[in-house]
């Protein structure tokens, strides 16, 4: 056991800190929304309405390629054309891409995360990774001050 009590405090202080870290950081991961692109992005309804009754694809993708001309877009297909989310009606910046979960387009999407809920993209990354790296100082923490007590244990 610790005799020392400045021991006991300076531990207590590093776990809360670090206990508290963890717990803001995955509050934020959770309750920032993630991002979708503005409304720019979006088609008016008359051009939604010129797409989606033109029968040919390449005459689809000409519209697309002419309302994106507007746009800061310079992520194209494979075969050349315009990123263009159907579910949303709106054309894709750069790294956007449509979550199935959430049914949103979201900006530099990672990926849907199942442990926060949320969409891990532009607006919450940085709390994201914050969240993984004081995990891990957190349960590195736990194990190495409880080392001690788990070998006197089975000893």
């Amino acid at each position: 056991t610790l005799s020392n009590p400045v021991e006991k405090v300076a531990y207590l202080v590093i776990f809360h800190i670090l206990f508290v870290l963890f717990v803001w950081t995955y509050w934020k991961s959770i309750f920032t929304l993630p991002v979708q692109p503005g409304k720019k992005y979006h088609m008016s309804y008359a051009d939604q309405e010129r797409y989606e009754n033109e029968e040919r694809p390449e005459v689809q993708r000409q519209i697309l390629a002419e309302i994106a001309r507007k746009l800061p877009v310079y992520t194209r297909t494979g075969s050349g054309g315009i990123r263009f989310c159907d579910r949303c009606q709106l054309i894709k910046p750069d790294r956007c891409h449509h979550c199935s979960v959430c049914a949103i387009c979201v900006l530099k999407m990672d990926h849907h995360c199942p442990w926060v809920n949320n969409c891990i993209g532009f607006s919450n990354y940085k709390f994201f990774l914050l969240f993984l790296a004081y995990s891990l100082l957190y349960c590195l923490y736990i194990a190495a001050t409880v080392f001690k007590y788990f070998i006197k244990y089975w000893t």
